[in-house]
């Protein structure tokens, strides 16, 4: 429960001028208490009425937490000078308050808002100077106001500094006109808080501003939580309808609106009439016509020797590939495009190894979407491999990839691992990068999660049979004793697994409850996994989990392993962030794409950018200035300030969507049940093959059997077979 303190601020221990993050001393009747928090710039003597919780901390001991502030504009003469001279307005000193306070008296602030050009009155204040006070004392004051006109409406600190740097002084004149534009401007805030500070502000439900902006949201909800490129007409009038409380027929006028200047893009599918975002819709069709044009450069580059060539590679490796991996790799020769689709254990990656022997030279260049299915990418082949955004070198002046267009890679063959995950914009920019007469080799399980993002690229283009692939069926012959890998089989053509096979692989533990399970799970993580893998690291052991919510949830089975794992310490400092703690050695996620964030590498390299689902350890934490270092699995390392914190979430157990890209030694997996949707095959089936020397689920035998029956799997709204086709019977 929020509770209050007011009182004059006594001394400003620590400001940071990017997260705004301020450790205040305040003087409240005789205590003096510390306040920290994001909150506007405030000076020595001003009175604050502070909204919060009071914590404690385990090195500074009790503070008050603030959350939301009123200021008390200063009234006396003294507090009045007292601020002037805080050095918070360029231009006034000690000597220059002075002058203003005797000249004005308690209208001192009421002038220098109102009637600035009246300083020119005190002598030794011209006219450029006079501009330069009123303009210090109107930007401070708009920070000021921005906030605490925010935060009256729930928005949180760490937004309010977002809006406000994006803004400056025209922010609250801005959201008053139309709050709905925050949604389009600022990244984090959602259609439901535009439009609580809309409601408040008096706007009509009706506004033309309200629906078009509920129409648009519905999109962009669409895709950024089933991953829709498009939604049919008829739902989206549906959904927004729901979303804005209106009628159908309210909303129908204003989409025709949109469609018309061009804010929404319609056309008809299959009879069926749709509707896209513009970029969207862009997106798909520019990747279509470059995948077509990459895919005509088929020229053979050995000179007619590829059979010897895999027959030595054969002979060097001792194995033997069956037909179908022989015609993959001759027609890695010989095509432009390339699709390489199969589950484990099918040889993808022996695959891959004698396509670099056959047709690779030293500028074939390597790539994964995460740091560490790039890292596993290299350790497979014995060359380098970095992430998609590391290989198109995002950064620069215009935040943006550096390789482009105008600026394409220089390499005669690309290979993409761990394609499923892969969406729609993030192709857009790697085909962007290549320049035609260049081999793209693109490899996935075509059967695993698709993309977080928008977008199902891999399976649009094997659906539509457009471009050159091949899916591998037949299992190798070292890997025909892994449990995992045969279950993974199994699962996937629709059989329960085997499970507790003496000395093997996928094992089965019951649990009477949901509570059960939890208590199996995090004893499994703590002594008996780590033993059984034989080098005691804590760190091999994944909990991946179905759901979010409930008992076996990742939040709860997060706080709960964190809790038993890497427990409160004297010598493991932490910090606080909303329900969160984040304590020295802890392992996290990024949660969401930051194309800012700094980071470096130990052996000096810098750049830009983290991304959703990067996996690290907090390698430091600096209570006292509240910064957070994270190091991830590639070895960049990232500094957290507290406004950032929201970026990160504990990772001792994921969803199974987070976890893809990322193989484990061993994966832990609740079973004990959860919303249908959730509880797919597609689902465990991707959450098996993370696993690399060990699986263990957890629960009931009857909540595995309902999800390798349930093969439901939720239609993601997507044109880009569409396009591939129409450009390839065109």
């Amino acid at each position: 429960m929020s509770e209050e303190v007011a009182g004059t601020i006594f001394s400003i221990v620590y400001r940071s001028p990017d997260t705004l993050f301020t450790v205040l001393q305040v003087r409240s009747g005789r205590e003096i208490i510390t306040v920290t928090g994001q909150m506007p710039e405030f000076s020595e003597g001003e009175k604050v009425a502070f909204q919060g919780q009071w914590t404690e901390h385990a090195q500074y001991g009790r503070q008050f937490k603030c959350t939301s502030c009123a200021v008390e504009t200063p009234s006396t003469l003294s507090d009045i000078e007292r601020y002037l001279a805080s050095g918070l307005i360029k231009g006034v000193g000690a000597s220059t308050a002075r002058q203003i306070v005797e000249a004005f008296g308690e209208d001192a602030l009421t002038v220098m808002s109102e009637q600035p050009e009246r300083l020119m009155e005190i002598s030794g204040i011209g006219r450029v100077r006079c501009a330069q006070i009123a303009e210090s004392f109107e930007k401070q004051h708009a920070a000021r106001r921005t906030m605490i006109f925010l935060q009256s409406y729930g928005v949180s600190p760490g937004l309010s500094v977002k809006i406000h740097k994006k803004y400056s002084i025209e922010a609250e004149s801005l959201i008053r006109a139309n709050p709905y534009r925050l949604i389009d401007d600022i990244d984090g805030v959602g259609f439901r808080t535009a439009d609580r500070i809309a409601q408040s502000l008096g706007i009509s439900a009706n506004s033309e501003y309200r629906l078009q902006a509920g129409l648009v949201y519905a999109l962009q909800e669409a895709a950024s939580a089933s991953g829709h490129t498009y939604l049919p007409r008829e739902q989206l009038i549906f959904q927004a309808a729901h979303l804005l409380g209106l009628p159908e027929e309210a909303v129908e006028h204003h989409l025709q609106a949109l469609v018309l200047s061009k804010r929404l893009q319609a056309e008809e599918i299959d009879g069926v009439a749709v509707i896209s975002l513009p970029d969207f819709h862009r997106a798909e069709w520019e990747i279509a016509h470059r995948l077509m044009n990459l895919s005509q450069f088929a020229q053979q580059v050995m000179d007619g020797h590829v059979p010897s060539q895999i027959a030595a590679f054969e002979r060097d490796n001792h194995i033997t590939f069956s037909p179908t991996q022989r015609a993959a790799i001759q027609s890695a020769t010989e095509s432009g495009v390339l699709v390489i689709t199969g589950g484990p254990g099918t040889g993808k990656t022996t695959l891959i190894n004698c396509i670099l022997h056959v047709a690779g030279g030293d500028d074939v260049l390597l790539a994964a979407p995460t740091g560490r299915a790039a890292k596993r990418m290299s350790e497979a082949t014995g060359r380098e491999a970095k992430t998609l955004h590391r290989l198109l070198e995002f950064g620069g002046d215009m935040e943006q990839f550096q390789r482009n267009v105008d600026n394409p890679l220089d390499c005669s063959m690309i290979v993409v691992d761990e394609m499923s995950m892969v969406d729609i914009f993030l192709m857009r920019s790697l085909l962007r990068a290549i320049r035609p007469g260049t081999r793209i080799i693109l490899v996935g399980d075509a059967d695993q999660l698709p993309p977080v993002g928008p977008g199902n690229v891999l399976r649009d283009i094997l659906s539509s049979g457009m471009v050159p692939h091949v899916r591998l069926t037949e299992i190798f012959r070292q890997e025909e004793q892994s449990m995992i890998v045969i279950n993974a089989h199994r699962i996937n053509g629709g059989e329960n697994p085997v499970v507790n096979r003496r000395d093997g692989d996928f094992f089965y533990a019951s649990a009477a409850s949901p509570q059960a399970a939890a208590q199996e799970i995090v004893g499994l993580c703590r002594h008996r996994l780590p033993g059984f893998l034989g080098n005691d690291s804590q760190g091999d052991v994944q909990v991946l989990s179905p759901t979010r919510k409930g008992t076996c949830g990742v939040a709860e089975l997060n706080a709960l392993l964190q809790r038993e794992l890497n427990p409160p310490h004297e010598d493991a400092p932490e910090l606080v962030f909303g329900d969160t703690i984040f304590r020295l050695h802890d392992k996290v996620i990024h949660i969401k794409n930051d194309y800012h964030l700094a980071w470096s590498t130990p052996d000096g390299e810098e750049g830009e950018g983290v991304f959703n689902g990067d996996v690290g350890r907090v390698t430091h934490v600096d209570a006292e200035n509240r910064l957070l270092t994270v190091q991830y699995d590639d070895q960049r390392t990232v500094e957290y300030a507290n406004a950032q914190f929201e970026e990160l979430e504990l990772a001792y157990c994921l969803s199974v969507h987070k976890s893809q890209g990322s193989e484990f030694e061993a994966v832990v997996m609740p079973v004990v049940g959860g919303p249908p949707m959730l509880l797919t095959r597609n689902l465990l089936y991707t959450a098996v093959t993370r696993a690399r020397k060990l699986v263990v689920l957890v629960g009931y035998e009857r909540t595995i059997a309902q999800m390798v029956a349930n093969n439901i799997i939720n239609r993601r709204y997507s044109l880009l077979e569409q396009r591939l086709l129409q450009l390839g019977m065109g």
